[in-house]
């Protein structure tokens, strides 16, 4: 892993945008930070011009915009550079982002970390908030691979997306790496994983590792799986609609895989309007809800007012505590294990402190089964 792999500088990233936007206002449309701040393009130029007339930290870094950019760009990429030349300048106050650095810190020490004393090829790596709210459904995942896959077994630790996002570049790279490299020395060469923050850092910096998710293992060989595993009788046929998570936008394999996990058990799939490539933030990206809480909450209402009353079913533990806030939302684990709980509101997810309670517990299971 190089030094300090992707790294972007603001200048170079701010020159190409303000060159190539043809400001048709496609993006700002779309999307409150921009429509804040103004076109892509001129963000760029005052930039280059050295004018600090926006704050990166209330961009969600979602790259909705990219997706929507006829001129295929990718403003976000500007915001997180400048997040990233912000703190390494010292002009950031973390203070306020305390307590997600600490669930940080909290999830990669020896207290909460867990990984096999023994050689594996693959290893599931669940995350941190998925274990913490819903740790059976966590060890559903994982008796259901280990039936697909015997030899899987499990890795808990932090990917360190927090500190990524942020613009702690340095800091990230260097724990990002530790894990990285802890993981090749145990000979794994593939990494499933449940969290898609977790999937877009192995992806983009887990070089020598392959990724993939749960859901896409599961799909692929449904046909393998035991009755109870891969079926389940619903008592009516339940509406639903999906939230894709947006560190997942541009991987149409998950989306797909997802669609095909839901409608294998009987849910009629309902399409929002803004899906898959295009898909929201769900207003808890880039932290934007530690500075500007207004601002995060226009994704939330989005996606409520799209939901049009059906139960939203999400594949990202955070979105679906985010979204729970304004609409009924489940885990797509809550809906493949418990459905009946699930969308009956019955199997709530735990909250803070039992959320570390239950990764001490999960981790006490997987020290017996080793």
């Amino acid at each position: 892993m190089p030094k300090n792999p992707q790294v972007m500088h603001p200048p170079e990233v701010a020159r190409h945008i303000n060159e190539a936007c043809t400001r048709c206002g496609t993006c700002v449309r779309r999307c409150a930070f921009l429509t804040k701040y103004g076109m892509p393009g001129d963000i760029a130029r005052r930039v280059l011009t050295g004018e600090r007339t926006v704050d990166p930290y209330e961009c969600s870094l979602c790259n909705l915009c990219a997706a929507v950019c006829p001129e295929e760009l990718a403003p976000g990429d500007l915001f997180l550079a400048l997040r990233r030349l912000a703190a390494n300048q010292g002009l950031v106050d973390f203070k306020p982002y305390a307590p997600l650095l600490g669930y940080e810190k909290r999830g990669h020490s020896s207290l909460f970390a867990w990984y096999p004393s023994t050689p594996a090829k693959t290893v599931f790596f669940p995350g941190c908030t998925l274990p913490g709210t819903r740790p059976r459904v966590t060890w559903r995942f994982f008796e259901t691979l280990r039936e697909l896959e015997p030899e899987t077994t499990m890795v808990l630790d932090c990917c360190h997306k927090p500190s990524h996002d942020l613009g702690r570049q340095s800091f990230f790279f260097e724990q990002f790496r530790s894990i990285r490299d802890r993981l090749l020395a145990l000979g794994v060469e593939r990494v499933i994983v449940a969290c898609p923050n977790c999937h877009k850092v192995f992806r983009k910096y887990g070089e020598g590792l392959t990724v993939t998710t749960v859901y896409e293992v599961m799909a692929q060989k449904q046909a393998r799986m035991t009755k109870e595993s891969a079926t389940v009788s619903l008592s009516t046929t339940a509406q639903v609609t999906v939230h894709d998570p947006c560190p997942l936008r541009d991987q149409p394999g998950v989306h797909q895989a997802v669609r095909s996990l839901l409608a294998a058990r009987g849910f009629d799939i309902r399409e929002m309007e803004d899906s898959g490539t295009r898909t929201l933030c769900c207003g808890e990206g880039g932290a934007v809800g530690f500075r500007n809480p207004t601002l995060a909450a226009t994704w939330v209402e989005k996606r409520r007012t799209q939901a049009q009353g059906d139960r939203i079913i999400t594949y990202c533990a955070g979105c679906a505590g985010f979204l729970n806030r304004a609409a009924p939302t489940s885990h797509l684990g809550d809906v493949l294990f418990e459905p009946e709980r699930a969308l009956t509101g019955k199997n709530m997810m735990a909250k803070a402190p039992i959320t570390y309670l239950n990764r001490l517990l999960l981790k006490r299971q997987l020290k017996r089964l080793s």
